[in-house]
């Protein structure tokens, strides 16, 4: 049948509900009618989970310069240098925003609390005990919630964006079209500007400290409709998600090492600390570093996982710094005041994405993408921790000021979908079969260590999944899975094309038969 839903208007269009999203919706709606389109609840994303912080300089031991360099040091040599400027000049305004919005951070003595994380030379972590996205994320949901101008979807997932020429021969954004999961109709939404703030693409690997909602959406809609893609070889592993058959993507966060905690072998080993074998940084090395350390560890004694001890710093500072970590763990059994905790490294996030100015801007007209969806040049070849949530943060307020500032367009109203030729799956299964196919061979072949032939294997078998999800996607009814598989393949794809045209190794990409980093320095740009 034919959707007869008529289009939808609004001002600007947030495909995402984030701390990106939800930044720019509250920068742009006093003076505009916004829609925030989400897949799951408002709750659900990335997000929420953030347990380390957000990093600006705040203490005046610290220094704007510093936080540059930590930046440009961790991203190997790629990070854009102008876009992290902006970012770091920014960031105690970004903080002193959310104070305004009345966000709970931690104190001490009437100041913030800092905490240092991993490759950063100061304590310049600003956070809410050890849970600050869900912190922050509670307080802007419920100044979205209370805002007249913001119109919420739940439980919408996007299809695709719908481009049309423009006066000067290039594409300009006038919408899209999402599936409403709970009617099972696909809505079209027109707007003047829309922003992508999809989160990641986590869920394309086996193991991922991602929610389920991570599946690249925005990257491969803007792929889609003609938008630039910049560096996705990079994808950073966290280092220690928690290692437990019913912990599904719990991370450990990385301020444990940042106050001390020790990374061991297993006690059958002798309990030995490892890292100061592999970088003079121990612990407090870029994850990049810490990642490819418990990946060798692991491998040379054919185990599952490592351990990850604080313990010894008693039980009253870690309900004090962990109350969040402490209390999951021990749900599972696990006190991490009186024995070391099981971890893994894992997928955690895309330092790639749609390539995009200073103010969010892609090469399609009135499209723009923030967050972890975008490609800022912030990151580089390795992300800085606690740098993610400041990114959203300052980019969400740029991109806002651009649409505030920008011309605007007359959009018409979009066509009904139409799903007259299609019938239903009849064997849903293949969809979930390919999925977790997908997962299995990107963690395997283009995981944390790579090699040509690794590579030219995950191309081959994604070249044969896109086939098939292409021949369902033409033959029948959109569900949420076909939509989302059909996402993690053009990621996968961009992901791998990026990683065999880059012939050295750099940051998060390493490559065995590249072991070493090239003289020159270049994006890799699709």
């Amino acid at each position: 049948m034919t959707s007869h839903n008529p289009t939808l208007h609004f001002d600007t269009l947030i495909v995402g509900s984030g701390l990106a999203g939800l930044t720019a919706a509250l920068r742009l709606a006093d003076t505009a009618r916004v829609a925030i389109l989400t897949k799951g609840a408002l709750r659900e994303g990335a997000s929420h989970w953030a347990q380390g912080g957000i990093a600006a300089v705040m203490d005046a031991q610290d220094s704007l310069e510093a936080h540059v360099q930590d930046t440009l040091v961790a991203g190997a040599g790629l990070c854009d240098e102008a876009a992290t400027r902006v970012v770091v000049n920014a960031a105690p305004d970004a903080i002193r925003w959310l104070q305004s919005m009345q966000v709970p951070f931690t104190e001490e003595d009437g100041h913030l609390h800092l905490t240092r994380e991993g490759g950063h030379s100061h304590r310049r972590i600003v956070h809410s005990v050890d849970a600050t996205g869900a912190a922050v994320q509670d307080t802007l949901i419920q100044a979205v919630l209370r805002h007249p101008g913001i119109q919420i979807f739940e439980h919408h997932i996007l299809v695709d964006l719908v481009t049309q020429s423009d006066a000067s021969g290039g594409r300009r954004c006038v919408g899209l079209y999402a599936l409403d999961i709970a009617a099972d109709t696909v809505q079209a939404f027109s707007g003047d500007n829309t922003i992508l703030a999809t989160g990641g693409a986590g869920k394309v690997y086996l193991y991922t400290s991602n929610p389920d909602t991570a599946t690249g959406d925005g990257i491969a809609a803007a792929w889609r409709a003609g938008c630039e893609v910049a560096n996705m070889e990079f994808i950073q592993f966290h280092p220690t998600c928690l290692y437990h058959p019913h912990a599904k993507s719990f991370l450990i966060s990385e301020a444990l090492r940042g106050e001390g905690a020790q990374l061991i072998l297993p006690p059958a080993l002798g309990s030995k600390r490892f890292m100061p074998d592999h970088d003079a940084r121990a612990e407090l090395a870029p994850r990049d570093i810490v990642a490819r350390a418990i990946d060798f560890e692991m491998k040379k004694h054919g185990i599952e996982n490592v351990f990850l001890d604080i313990s010894f710093k008693g039980e009253a500072f870690i309900l004090e710094h962990f109350p969040t970590i402490h209390a999951r763990c021990l749900e599972l059994g696990i006190d991490i005041a009186r024995e070391p905790i099981p971890v893994v490294p894992a997928a955690h996030y895309t330092c790639g994405g749609v390539r995009v100015d200073l103010q969010g801007r892609t090469q399609v007209g009135h499209l723009y993408a923030i967050g972890e969806t975008a490609c800022t040049g912030l990151h580089g070849a390795n992300r800085l921790a606690s740098n993610s949530l400041l990114e959203c943060l300052v980019f969400a307020q740029a991109c806002a000021s651009a649409i505030q500032q920008g011309p605007q367009q007359t959009v018409p109203a979009l066509r009904p979908w139409d799903e007259s030729r299609v019938s239903d799956a009849d064997e849903a299964i293949v969809i979930t079969h390919n999925w977790q196919e997908l997962r299995r061979f990107m963690w395997n072949y283009v995981g944390i260590v790579r090699t040509n032939k690794r590579l030219e294997r995950a191309a081959h078998r994604i070249a044969l999944l896109q086939g098939e999800v292409q021949e369902f996607y033409a033959r029948f009814r959109l569900t949420q899975d076909l939509i989302e598989l059909r996402n993690l393949l053009v990621v996968a794809d961009l992901i791998v094309r990026s990683a065999q045209s880059r012939h050295e190794s750099r940051g998060l990409h390493f490559n065995l038969d590249y072991p070493d980093s090239a003289d020159t320095i270049a994006d890799t740009v699709l």
